[in-house]
């Protein structure tokens, strides 16, 4: 009988063991070793290592964006969103160095992953930062001949890329730090008003 809670330890074990050796240098034994679980255990639930990434990234994104979702909801207006958006984003990953590392480093190591894999999870974000540039050009607070989706990636890879100069840099200052100056030269680019 499968234990339902045993996928999560797994994934967690994983994340540690990509963060600590690289995904490429990792074995199922390492995280096998790392969840306190036998070998074969892990071939249970999951057939190859590169499933276990791919799962990982897509349960983490998944979770991710739902807690996007719920947070920038209780804030007043697409401003406000896009703020909260960028130190969410920080806050996640400083939160989570080892997570940081796999998402930042290790998943872009895998061509074939970033083609298909996480096609799916990334849209869903991308489509949450376009909502919110959508609901402030409605309101007004954002140029309404904003190009959104070339917006969407552009806010997107500052994140991504602050992020990843971060965990290169081996995180020698806070991440959250950046949040605010992020957020400020986007919106003075996408706004309609002085922000």
């Amino acid at each position: 009988m499968r234990d339902p809670d045993k996928p999560r330890q797994i994934i967690d074990a994983a994340i540690r063991v990509f963060a600590r050796a690289g995904y490429y240098h990792s074995r199922v034994s390492d995280i096998a070793r790392e969840a306190g679980i036998a070998s074969g255990t892990i071939y249970l639930y999951f057939k190859t290592k590169d499933e276990i990434l791919v799962t990982l990234f897509r349960e983490k994104m998944a979770d991710w964006v739902d807690h996007v979702r719920r947070e920038i909801s209780a804030e007043p207006d697409a401003v406000a969103k896009i703020r909260r958006l960028v130190r969410l984003h920080f806050t996640v990953l400083e939160r989570n160095p080892d997570l940081a590392e796999v998402v930042q480093v290790e998943l872009r190591q895998g061509h074939k992953f970033f083609r298909g894999a996480s096609a799916h999870e990334v849209s869903a974000y991308f489509a949450l930062i376009a909502s919110v540039l959508e609901e402030g050009i409605e309101a007004r607070q954002i140029r309404e001949d904003l190009p959104v989706k070339v917006a969407t990636k552009m806010l997107f890879g500052a994140m991504d890329q602050l992020a990843t100069s971060w965990v290169l840099g081996k995180r020698a200052y806070r991440l959250t730090d950046a949040a605010d100056a992020v957020a400020v030269i986007f919106l003075k680019g996408v706004c309609a008003d002085d922000v």
